[in-house]
């Protein structure tokens, strides 16, 4: 067989390994034959491949980002967009198309598989660990490790000057990272777009902190809103893209001038932003990249396409594609309360 490979969305670490593993596995066990769609969905929308065989996959396990490129190009937003990716797939002999991406990314091939016949199978990538039909992304836990290491360091100098230090860090709809990196680095706040919060509350827990005599770390995910409001981050004249996503930022600068005019404390902000998509994968990420690659080829050796594979436990499963997309898994509650027994 012919097969196709591409990685959409936000790049994120991992994707090269995944890439390795498909080919690896798909040209020794089963002799078949790979190409790479350049930049996401834009690759098979314009027909720019490249080939792809082992010696091109030397190498690349430990590398961050993608050698295909990526990009969040929708085809179903672009003029004739599925009859030019149909057309290009047949002009380049591809019997399958294996999509490695996100919400949206699986959210088009999930579209293609069922809609247009298109025989695809889905491999989940996204540092938010947002995608409900797996218990983790990879991308995930390298993106915590680097947000945690930034806490880490990030709680020194705020002790040093007495002053709270706000962490933004990535998670538009979920807060997973903020979640994990804030327990695991110790913050005083996490906030996550699944709960409102409070921002008298947080400068209560902010003075708290300063009683006891420590520096506050709060760690905010991008998405988080205050209770009063959207603040001006979902501001009418930012562009969106192509799948209707606003470019979120600034919530921790505007949370640290909250705090600092309500409790006269000094505050400063740091944006990890794609600090925590770049880089090496942890070895966790190249683990879980390198089995979804495995599994991906055998999801098309046996003929099994419009699936995605995903993590349950410590097994790789398949899931339809259209159950993998259909809704996005963020923190329960529950989980977040158990985090607030360290705030403050």
């Amino acid at each position: 067989m012919r097969i196709g490979v591409l990685t959409g969305g936000g790049d994120c670490p991992g994707l090269n390994a995944v890439i390795r593993a498909i080919v690896r596995k798909g040209v020794q066990d089963h002799g078949h034959d790979f190409i790479g769609f350049k930049d996401g969905w834009r690759g098979p929308l314009h027909g720019s491949a490249v080939p792809l065989g082992i010696p091109a996959v030397r190498g690349i396990l430990p590398r961050g980002g993608t050698i295909l490129g990526s990009s969040r190009t929708n085809p179903f937003k672009e003029p004739d967009g599925v009859r030019r990716i149909t057309e290009n797939l047949a002009e380049h002999g591809v019997d399958a198309l294996i999509a490695i991406g996100g919400e949206d990314t699986l959210g088009v091939a999930a579209r293609l598989s069922t809609e247009y016949g298109v025989r695809c199978v889905g491999v989940p990538k996204t540092i938010d660990n947002d995608l409900s039909a797996t218990d983790y992304t990879f991308g995930f836990d390298t993106a915590v490790n680097i947000a945690t290491e930034a806490i880490d360091r990030l709680h020194t100098t705020a002790e040093s000057h007495m002053r709270v230090l706000v962490v933004e860090v990535m998670g538009r709809h979920a807060g997973w990272i903020a979640l994990h990196s804030g327990l695991a680095g110790g913050a005083n706040v996490i906030l996550v777009p699944e709960v409102r919060f409070d921002v008298d509350e947080v400068c209560g827990w902010v003075a708290s902190r300063f009683r006891a005599s420590y520096a506050p770390i709060v760690v905010v995910a991008e998405g988080a809103m205050p209770q009063d409001g959207d603040l001006v981050l979902k501001n009418a004249a930012t562009p969106l893209d192509s799948f209707g996503h606003v470019r979120l930022s600034g919530v921790g600068e505007w949370l640290a001038k909250e705090i600092e005019s309500r409790t006269g404390k000094e505050a400063r902000t740091t944006v990890l932003g794609h600090v925590q998509r770049g880089g090496t994968p942890s070895a966790f990420d190249r683990w879980l990249a390198t089995r979804f690659g495995l599994h991906a080829i055998a999801a098309v050796r046996d003929g099994d396409f419009g699936v995605m594979v995903a993590l349950r436990g410590a097994d790789i499963v398949r899931v339809p594609l259209g159950e993998a997309t259909a809704r996005l898994k963020t923190v329960p509650l529950p989980l977040y309360e158990e985090a607030k027994t360290f705030f403050g």
